[in-house]
């Protein structure tokens, strides 16, 4: 099936319309994410991201519609009352930029068009900005520090709190010239946000910690076997959103198209995080998780190596918070 823009958006506009017939308690839905990007598709497949705003409290706060294997709906619930407080939408790292360029599907109250006109104005103010990338390096440290003594063994929650520290620290720089970086483009998207703040360097820090340099050439695609089966086989009752059944050809793509590239290495970031959740949901002895091991012990991730690791995070987190104070002292956002 040929997957067009112009098809997306009306899958996007035809689910809209039959939410706000089917519930009335719909607000207000707006579009986000790649689809409003020029490159919406990697590996031939992408996600529609839906986000509604209901005037009730909502139970479940995400579901993952399938449409093709080529693409799903991911959609958001929200609360109206998580709106009010522009001030605060429009220093949160992530809803705020989400918002700032979101296209509006329908509002017949008007309730989104007044709460993007609020967050847009002095989004890009140099203090809200820093505060964006400061909470999400904040973020990070707390996870550093959440490491008073640094398990030999790592199990995959070990190393999933560690990606999270990663997510969060690289998202620090991003948000300094744009919206936080999403999974399946973390690694193609980082190099252009550091050399935004003059630190290059930083990614090839960034894959020094994932152990990149250790990786051997055919790994991802011997890998990529054994990440489908351990994703595929996890008990549909322990299936978290992230690793919905509707998104497996998304994941898949993304890291063949990537690892077929001319930087195969940012493949492993995708591939990793994924893998690690799919991982922790395994007994140990299980063969699922025995394959994740190995694959880490590849890239130097797991046993005693862990600690060094968690050492060169806490000196990669300095150089992060040096740059956003240096940022914040050039663009006058600096708070003695």
């Amino acid at each position: 099936m040929r997957i067009t823009r112009e098809m997306m958006l009306k899958v996007a506009n035809d689910a809209v319309a039959r939410q706000s017939r089917a519930s009335r308690s719909l607000l207000a839905a707006y579009l986000c994410g790649s689809l409003l990007e020029e490159d919406y598709l990697l590996g031939g497949t992408g996600d529609i991201d839906l986000v509604y705003v209901y005037t009730e409290p909502v139970t479940a706060p995400r579901e993952i519609v399938r449409l093709t294997d080529e693409v799903h709906l991911d959609i958001a619930h929200h609360y109206q009352k998580d709106y009010r407080d522009t001030r605060a939408l429009r220093e949160h790292p992530w809803l705020g930029p989400a918002l700032i360029s979101c296209r509006i599907l329908y509002d017949p109250q008007h309730f989104m068009d007044f709460t993007q006109a609020s967050v847009r104005g002095q989004f890009d103010r140099p203090d809200h900005v820093f505060k964006r990338a400061r909470q999400q390096a904040d973020q990070a440290r707390s996870i550093w520090l959440s490491y008073h003594v640094s398990p030999v063994h790592p199990q995959p929650e070990d190393i999933q709190a560690y990606l999270l520290a990663l997510n969060y620290a690289a998202n620090a720089v991003a948000s300094i010239s744009g919206p936080p970086l999403t999974d399946r483009r973390f690694l193609l998207h980082f190099p252009g946000r550091a050399d935004a703040v003059g630190r290059s360097g930083l990614y090839a820090g960034l894959l020094g910690l994932l152990g990149a340099s250790n990786l051997p050439e055919p790994a991802l695609s011997e890998w990529l076997p054994q990440w489908q089966a351990a994703y595929q086989a996890v008990p549909a009752a322990q299936v978290p959103m992230r690793l919905h059944p509707s998104r497996l050809a998304y994941y898949a793509s993304a890291i063949t198209a990537l690892g077929a590239g001319p930087q195969p290495e940012t493949a492993l970031w995708l591939l990793l995080r994924t893998w690690t959740i799919a991982a922790g949901l395994w007994p140990a002895d299980s063969h699922e998780r025995r394959a994740w091991h190995q694959a880490c012990d590849q890239l130097d991730l797991v046993g005693p190596s862990f600690a060094e690791r968690i050492q060169a995070l806490d000196a990669y987190l300095d150089g992060i918070e040096e740059t956003l104070d240096a940022w914040a002292r050039l663009n006058g956002a600096w708070e003695s």
